[in-house]
């Protein structure tokens, strides 16, 4: 078993604003699983909200033993030894994670979403994300975007009905709103919330700070549109925990762990009758594709990190008129430009 590593700094096609950051380079970090002749690849994407950085997942891996994960088709026994190692360290879990689903698939002979047995045309449309800018370039982006029947417009600031008039006058198209936590005052979430459902929003993200939970609760009670949880919810345990203060949740395999988490978090909230939403930080093809193996057990996907950059090294999942296109190849579907 040999687990190896390297960092690359994807570049995106415009300056990526939300409510509490700014970037034009995003850095993540590759592993390749090799074990009897098959290479599975994962990937890392971390995020300062949830206290990873590349040197953080580079500490994470150099401590995990080869010989612990020498069988990758043990994957709940490999992912509690990758637990007793960090119970946070959540995308760098999920690199491991990954790269032995993809192992796994690729062993099998079958992409994951066959070995989970679910069917690629259950995919459903993703979402295109605008970032916040000035209004001209927000209006620029969306013309870029003409391709994608859905978009998904991050707010949160001070100027949100500026941006999403400058959409507007661009697109009638259904939108998604991300706030980012961005609105502390439930009354004001309240009314901002009711002047979106006005404009043709479909679903509002993560309206305020993770910590006023029972203001959300508060402000479920009152919404016209509905609410899904992103900051509210990383890992499994947190799902139970935002019933009634959500409609639903975002699971993104950068904060919850990995594959392995993401199709139990899936089954738990369906199990309480919760929408399911999958999202992602940026990321190349990798991370984007091993997520859309689950897509076709998703009611809204967001997995469009991958065409936000302009230096994908990899090649997996496409998008055609705004739908998600699974790779009909091994484990999560994908190869590296230029070669396998």
């Amino acid at each position: 078993m040999k687990l190896r590593y390297h960092t690359y700094d994807l570049k995106l096609r415009h300056t990526f604003t939300i409510a509490r950051e700014s970037s034009d380079v995003s850095t993540v970090v590759f592993v390749e699983l090799e074990h009897d002749g098959i290479t599975g690849y994962g990937e890392a994407s971390p995020s300062n909200r949830y206290g990873e950085t590349t040197d953080t997942v580079i500490e994470f891996i150099k401590k995990v033993e080869g010989d612990k994960i020498s069988n990758p088709f043990l994957i709940e026994r490999n992912v509690r030894y990758l637990e007793s190692l960090s119970q946070k360290d959540y995308s760098a879990r999920t690199a491991v994670d990954m790269a032995m689903h993809d192992w796994v698939g690729k062993a099998l002979g079958v992409p994951l979403y066959r070995m989970w047995g679910l069917h690629p045309d259950d995919a459903p449309l993703t979402t295109f994300t605008i970032g916040i800018d000035s209004t001209e370039k927000i209006k620029k982006k969306v013309r870029e975007a003409e391709q994608y029947p859905l978009l998904k417009i991050k707010l949160g600031g001070d100027n949100d009905e500026e941006i999403l008039n400058a959409v507007r006058s661009e697109t009638d198209k259904v939108l998604c709103v991300d706030a980012n936590e961005g609105w502390s005052v439930r009354e004001i979430a309240l009314e901002k919330i009711l002047w979106l459902a006005k404009n043709g929003v479909e679903f509002v993200e993560q309206p305020m700070p993770a910590d006023q939970l029972l203001d959300t609760a508060w402000l479920l009670e009152r919404a016209s549109l509905p609410v899904i949880a992103d900051e509210n919810v990383v890992t499994l345990y947190d799902v139970p925990k935002v019933r009634g203060a959500f409609d639903g949740i975002n699971i993104k395999l950068m904060k919850c762990g990995g594959l392995n988490a993401a199709l139990k978090m899936i089954y738990t909230a369906k199990s309480m009758q919760m929408k399911v939403m999958m999202g992602c930080m940026v990321e190349s093809s990798v991370a984007i594709s091993a997520a859309a193996q689950l897509s076709p057990l998703l009611d809204y996907a967001d997995l469009d990190g991958n065409l936000l950059i302009t230096n994908d090294p990899f090649e997996g999942v496409t998008v055609e008129d705004g739908r998600l296109i699974l790779p009909d190849k091994p484990g999560i579907g994908v190869t590296k430009k230029g070669g396998t």
